[in-house]
């Protein structure tokens, strides 16, 4: 689009040569000097080749240059006398000036655009939490990154609860522009109100469906993966959401099918499915601009491919990786929709010098911080370990 928005006043320019020379060397009619070609007419045809993509200036100077051309012509060829030459003129004149008006109503409007698309972006990005590095036992990294520029910003979310349970939720909005936004900044007040309050993840789900449901209009909804993790395992809860992908230390990657549930809004039918993982484990969620991701001849993304080589190194590497292989695939690097990805890692531990062993804890998760499973039903959500982090909604 670009390339074609710069050749267009060279081709304007060109027509506009064209057909001077042709008004040059026209031969006239036998026993006459009128010319058998008057192209006079066709000059206005640059203004209007260029109003669809320049500034109304530039179209003003075209349709000025094509009266001009127009008057020469007329000198040119001695037609000022007759009456059909002012009538060429009266319409280079109303044909420039409509092209004007033309570039004018469409600058005015792509500058709407871009005033609302950049508040929408803005918004977008203050609902989205700056995820903590991790906690015990736990390190995370998100990542989000925009479609392309003349695509309507989307309703991509995520967020951690680090409060009683480590807990968290990435998911889509259904929409675009300023109303997804919006609700997805109800999606995410729903899941802080639930994440530190309810034992179990189905349970958070089903609390987020009703505060969500009154919100909600006819067809909008939220699709959403949460997950919870403790030392030993993980626990999924899927709104109708694409399935996470499990990393081994070894390279070796898998979808981690759960039942899709109904996406929040719609229907509260959830359940959990709880996986193992160990030291060296990796954990990615995404939304659907990953999933979706397309090149040109319309091939989807090898997710599972993509994924094996993000088994090694840290976490904000593996994903910058996955983010640059996403680019190279989509045509121009342009996604069609906006991208939202967390990766999970249960990172090795880390043994201390044997002067300081007796001084530390052991190497798990706290119990303020992390309520493994088996110990829900002792653990209750009003303490707080000193070490334990809230995740603030964004002002």
């Amino acid at each position: 689009m670009e390339r074609a928005a710069a050749f267009v006043p060279y081709a304007a320019t060109l027509w506009l040569a064209f057909w001077v020379a042709v008004d040059l060397v026209a031969p006239t009619s036998e026993g006459s000097e009128a010319r058998l070609v008057a192209p006079d007419t066709l000059f206005a045809l640059a203004p209007m080749i260029v109003c669809a993509v320049m500034s109304w200036r530039a179209t003003a100077m075209f349709a000025a240059a094509a009266v001009a051309l127009v008057v020469w012509s007329g000198s040119w060829n001695d037609t000022w006398p007759q009456a059909q030459q002012w009538i060429r003129l009266i319409d280079v004149v109303l044909v420039g000036a409509a092209a004007v008006l033309i570039a004018y109503v469409r600058v005015r409007r792509e500058q709407q655009l871009a005033r609302v698309t950049t508040i929408a972006e803005t918004a977008q990005r203050a609902i989205l939490p700056s995820l903590p590095a991790g906690t015990d036992g736990l390190r995370m990294a998100a990542r989000y990154l925009s479609a392309a520029e003349d695509a309507v910003v989307g309703g991509d979310l995520y967020d951690c609860c680090l409060e009683g349970y480590t807990r968290v939720l990435v998911g889509d909005m259904r929409g675009k522009g300023l109303a997804a936004v919006e609700q997805a900044a109800r999606v995410i007040r729903s899941f802080r109100q639930a994440a530190a309050a309810k034992h179990h993840l189905s349970d958070v789900a089903s609390s987020m469906h009703a505060y969500l449901e009154p919100f909600f209009g006819p067809e909008e909804f939220a699709t959403a993966l949460l997950v919870e993790c403790s030392p030993n395992s993980i626990t999924l809860t899927s709104a109708g959401h694409p399935p996470a992908i499990l990393i081994r230390r070894n390279g070796a990657a898998r979808f981690l099918e759960v039942p899709a549930g109904l996406p929040l809004g719609i229907g509260d039918d959830f359940s959990e499915t709880t996986v193992p993982w160990g030291t060296g484990d990796r954990l990615l969620l995404y939304t659907d601009g990953l999933s979706e991701a397309r090149n040109a001849g319309g091939e989807f993304l090898p997710l599972l491919e993509a994924c094996a080589p993000l088994g090694s190194g840290t976490i904000e590497d593996a994903l910058a990786a996955l983010l640059d292989d996403v680019r190279r695939h989509v045509p121009h690097g342009a996604l069609g929709d906006d991208l939202a990805v967390v990766m999970l890692e249960h990172p090795p531990v880390v043994s201390a010098p044997p002067d300081q062993a007796s001084r530390q804890q052991p190497a798990h998760w706290s119990s303020a911080t992390l309520i493994a499973p088996s110990r829900r039903g002792t653990a209750g959500t009003g303490g707080r370990s000193p070490r334990s982090e809230r995740v603030h909604p964004a002002s």
